[in-house]
């Protein structure tokens, strides 16, 4: 009589019996779920960081708009407030709040961050910082607390990025060091962003009927998706105050849509401008991003403390990448970046089914797609800064909010959503989302009766 060892040892062998002609043999493949689940099972874990709210101000045309009498503080405060209402999180448990600025005055900017909180009735024992990479600030902040909660140093934070155009205006204060110029990288660094769009679009052959058919589908694109109502789950109306500049006087009002979006735009009036940065150059004001005011937050932890507090999952971050080019065609920075962060998150550019990439100018925008060979009706599906506007340091909290709505709306059929910008001085930055419902449906889990030896893990017991 064999014993049990034998026994099992006569099972194991016959697995390398030959195998019948015409029978299908076993594949010796690993199941990559650890189990037997016959079925794809999605990459979760408690510990991985994710959005469960993402919104952003109406973006409005500094100086002209209707945000343009609006300071940081405020701006940052209503969205604190709706952020904290929507989701039912207690603000004592967020563990730090993180803001993305480029112009406004260092100190004074991180000084209207923490009075914003005080505003939105967050507590003292709250910290904030602001952090500044240009553009891709409000995309930075977001990776900063990513890390920070993936390294365990809190459950909950805030991130985001704010920026006001109106009244911070791009100026280089102070002299110039002297060696600059002995360092073509450094003397890069001081040409101004239009010359930049210039060199791109001179180097890699972009036209100007490319650049302004190009800003032509950003209008159209944002003004269809503003007529579906499309905006609407990401922006948080402002109420504020307009300021007369002769009298005084203010009147309030409330801005609750972008004021930047032209559908009526064309290639006749496009082509009626004139070039600004260069003689007989191809950059115009209609073929680059807007002056803008606004903000943008995004409210992030771990998934374990999203599903204990029952809130659903906007999106779960992946990957972050920020990388170097050089200054003088700062622009194609999205080209390096977005592949570095998709490779990042062990994925290829095929898999990512959104991109959001920043419209600094049309020239760069239109390079990067098409150098890394990017189907266009995956990009800025609602348009981009062209017609939106880029307000530097909120740009990136901003098209992570867009991004994230438009997978919410695509449901299965986004799964993966990248953002990415140039940044000014010569880099780039992207990060790769998931769609925060990818999880499978266990549906077919099935009730199995008797003793239970060997099953998937996701068998009904």
């Amino acid at each position: 009589m064999e014993s049990s060892a034998q026994a099992r040892l006569a099972v194991l062998s016959r697995q390398f019996a030959p195998v019948a002609e015409g029978m299908q043999s076993l594949s010796l493949q690993t199941c990559s779920a650890g189990d037997s689940a016959a079925y794809e099972r999605r990459n979760t874990a408690d510990d991985d960081v994710v959005i469960v709210a993402s919104l952003r101000t109406p973006l409005t045309k500094a100086k002209r708009g209707g945000l343009r009498d609006t300071d940081a503080a405020d701006l940052l405060s209503t969205l604190f407030k709706a952020v904290l209402e929507r989701t039912g999180v207690e603000p004592q448990a967020i563990g730090d709040i993180v803001i993305g600025s480029v112009l406004g005055p260092s100190s004074q900017r991180a000084n209207e961050c923490r009075i914003a909180s005080f505003f939105a009735g967050i507590p003292d024992v709250v910290p904030v910082r602001t952090v500044n990479r240009q553009c891709s600030s409000g995309l930075q902040a977001i990776a900063d607390v990513a890390a920070a909660i993936k390294a365990g140093f809190y459950t909950v934070g805030l991130a985001g990025g704010v920026e006001t155009m109106s009244s911070n205006p791009m100026a280089w204060e102070g002299g110039i060091n002297p060696r600059v110029g002995d360092f073509p990288g450094a003397a890069s660094c001081m040409l101004p962003m239009g010359v930049t769009s210039e060199n791109v679009a001179a180097k890699y052959g972009v036209d100007r009927k490319t650049q302004d058919e190009f800003a032509v589908r950003s209008h159209k694109k944002a003004a269809a998706a503003r007529a579906a109502g499309k905006f609407k789950d990401e922006i948080v109306p402002v109420a504020t105050k307009l300021v007369d500049p002769k009298t005084g006087a203010e009147t309030k009002i409330t801005i609750s849509e972008d004021d930047g979006i032209r559908g009526s735009t064309t290639m006749e009036t496009l082509g009626a401008l004139k070039a600004v940065f260069k003689k007989n150059g191809t950059t115009t004001a209609g073929n680059s991003s807007q002056v803008t005011d606004g903000a943008a937050v995004a409210l992030m932890m771990t998934r374990a403390e999203a599903t204990r507090r029952g809130l659903p999952i906007l999106g779960v971050f992946r990957a972050f990448a920020a990388v170097g080019v050089d200054p003088a065609i700062m622009g194609v920075g999205p080209a390096v970046a977005i592949p570095a962060a998709v490779a990042r998150a062990g994925l290829s550019l095929d898999d990512i089914d959104v991109f959001e990439i920043n419209e600094a100018f049309a020239s760069q925008a239109f390079y990067s797609i098409t150098k890394l060979g990017l189907d266009e009706a995956k990009v800025n599906p609602n348009g981009g800064a062209i017609a939106l506007g880029h307000p530097l340091g909120a740009t990136g909290a901003r098209c992570t909010a867009t991004l994230l709505h438009e997978m919410r709306r695509r449901g299965r059929a986004a799964r993966f959503g990248v953002v990415s910008m140039c940044i000014g001085s010569g880099m780039g930055a992207a990060a790769v989302f998931e769609a925060g419902g990818e999880t499978d449906a266990l549906a077919t889990a099935r009730a199995v009766a008797g003793p239970q030896q060997l099953l998937s893990k996701d068998a009904v017991v």
